[in-house]
């Protein structure tokens, strides 16, 4: 019983550590990728090889672990993983990189905390998600979901005195270089860039029900939006020079965000968004502002402010109101599975024509007919 109890808070902790090793993941690739823009990598030229990189690594997995269990491709589900390609190696890093240009990597990184919000609401309207207004769970969802936007908010916009850390020398640049219209144009970009990404997570939830093979899906993906960005590249940046890459920065950007932040993460939302659905899976975003905040502390020097501390604590008590509900709604739905599996009551009449329950444990029926 011991270890049975074990494995089973394993199982339950499972996708909570996975989501959050993924945060760590994507803050190593905000200051990396913040870097090799510094050292002159062209944002076009590294979502191509970020994702040629993935299909790489990937495909020798897929390949070997599910040709058993790999689907037929068909033309509904090409369709589907095309639109997949461009949807987030395309047109959701594109955007990403250029608005982080035109604004700062702080607001970059801070526009991803509506990420949970958007991917509820596009949820509740192809029916991923359910809200029962008379149940606390879903008001939990709900509430926690608008709390995360007015702390996205703070964080952006509210900057107040240093509370600890140096001096921001990108910041400070980028500041002194982009002018009033940039900073509105990159701001649109950055939200339209989170609009794309929970677009991608929706039509990938429905993807997985027709196509159940993660590694594979996550190779196709990957190799659409490497054809897909390198056309666009080869139509936007006409130097050739811009294709060559050497042992530096951007050679270091595209493997990491390659393989950590593509392929790997790719496969990871999908396992975890087949048991616990696409507003789980994005409602860990804020963390990876938080976790990238501190590496920007430690590793380029950053100061951290009192606006940021301040939409940090709003953000994090928004997101764990939200995974609140959220485990209180599987738990429910487990529960209910559970008990409808183990009695089935059949109604019966006596002889004074009322009617019974007669309560049949289908777990002990089968131990009785093992031991015959």
């Amino acid at each position: 019983m011991g270890e049975k109890a074990v494995m089973e808070v394993l199982n339950r902790v499972k996708p909570y550590l996975a989501m959050v090793s993924l945060q760590f993941g994507y803050a190593g690739m905000y200051v990396i990728t913040m870097v090799s823009f510094n050292h002159g990598m062209n944002h076009y030229i590294l979502a191509v090889y970020r994702h040629l990189v993935a299909t790489l690594v990937i495909a020798p997995f897929a390949f070997v672990l599910e040709r058993k269990i790999r689907p037929k491709m068909t033309l509904p589900i090409f369709l589907r993983i095309t639109v997949l390609g461009f949807l987030e190696p395309v047109i959701d890093q594109n955007l990403y990189y250029l608005g982080m240009k035109y604004t700062s990597a702080t607001l970059a990184s801070a526009t991803v905390n509506v990420l949970p919000a958007i991917t509820f609401v596009l949820a509740l309207i192809f029916r991923l998600e359910s809200v029962n207004l008379k149940k606390i769970p879903s008001i939990a969802k709900v509430v926690g979901t608008v709390i995360m936007i007015p702390g996205a908010v703070i964080m952006t916009f509210y900057q107040g005195p240093a509370v600890f850390g140096g001096s921001s020398h990108h910041a400070a640049t980028s500041n002194a270089h982009a002018d009033k219209m940039r900073w509105v144009v990159g701001t649109l970009m950055l939200l339209a860039r989170c609009w794309g990404w929970s677009a991608f997570f929706i039509l990938q939830k429905f993807t997985l029900n027709h196509y159940p093979a993660e590694l594979s899906l996550t190779t196709l993906i990957c190799f659409m939006g490497t054809l897909g960005g390198a056309a666009v590249s080869l139509v936007v940046e006409r130097d050739i020079k811009a294709w060559k890459i050497g042992f530096d920065y951007g050679l270091l950007a595209a493997v990491y965000s390659g393989v950590v932040c593509s392929g790997v993460a790719y496969y990871i939302q999908g396992v975890v968004m087949k048991e616990r659905g696409p507003v789980f899976t994005t409602a860990f975003s804020p963390l990876g502002m938080i976790i990238t905040a501190a590496l920007s502390t430690i590793i380029l020097s950053e100061s951290v402010s009192l606006g940021s501390i301040i939409g940090t604590l709003v953000i994090i008590f928004g997101l764990y109101t939200v995974l609140w509900g959220k485990s209180k709604d599987q738990g429910d739905s487990a529960a209910a599975a559970k008990d409808g599996s183990n009695a089935l009551e059949l109604p019966v009449k006596n002889t004074v024509n009322s009617t019974t329950s007669i309560k049949i444990d289908s777990g002990n029926i089968n131990k009785d007919l093992s031991n015959c």
